[in-house]
């Protein structure tokens, strides 16, 4: 699957999470834990010392980012 199919069937949760997991200093307690689940599966997020950290797959989608979002 290509970064922007990926990025079209997530939701806005999992939006915030990828969003939020790219900042300098995350906060994974205010995540949606079914959205980093689901971003888990997808390998668009890691565990590292048990906290969620985005991938390289996922930095790719969030840059891609969506048509969905360029056209809202």
């Amino acid at each position: 699957m290509q970064p922007i199919e990926i990025a079209d069937n997530l939701d806005r949760f999992q939006w915030e999470a990828l969003r939020a997991l790219c900042a300098p200093s995350p906060d994974p307690r205010r995540l949606s834990g079914d959205a980093v689940e689901q971003l888990l599966r997808e390998d668009l997020l890691e565990l590292r010392d048990d906290r969620p950290s985005i991938t390289a797959k996922g930095r790719q989608v969030v840059v891609c980012g969506s048509p969905r979002l360029w056209n809202s």
